[in-house]
């Protein structure tokens, strides 16, 4: 067979072009899970900070400007 025959070289095509579906295929996957696991985590982390205020709350300290400082009449032991 000829490098240059017609049969083989769409042949070749057929199979690059399976390929490159596939691992196109793949990628999609791929990233629609790490976009999931992205969102999960936000989701999670927001649970984490609203938790967090909460404690804070429950324990009578306050975040000012990025400094906690304990309310008056309630000191930590």
């Amino acid at each position: 067979m000829s490098e240059t025959d017609p049969k083989s070289v769409q042949d070749l095509t057929a199979v690059v072009q399976t390929l490159l579906q596939q691992m196109q295929d793949k990628f999609q996957t791929m990233s629609d899970q790490i976009i999931g696991r992205i969102d999960e985590m936000s989701t999670r982390i927001d649970d984490l900070e609203k938790n967090i205020a909460d404690l804070m709350t429950q324990a009578g300290v306050e975040e000012t400007e990025g400094e906690s400082t304990v309310k008056e009449g309630q000191g930590a032991s």
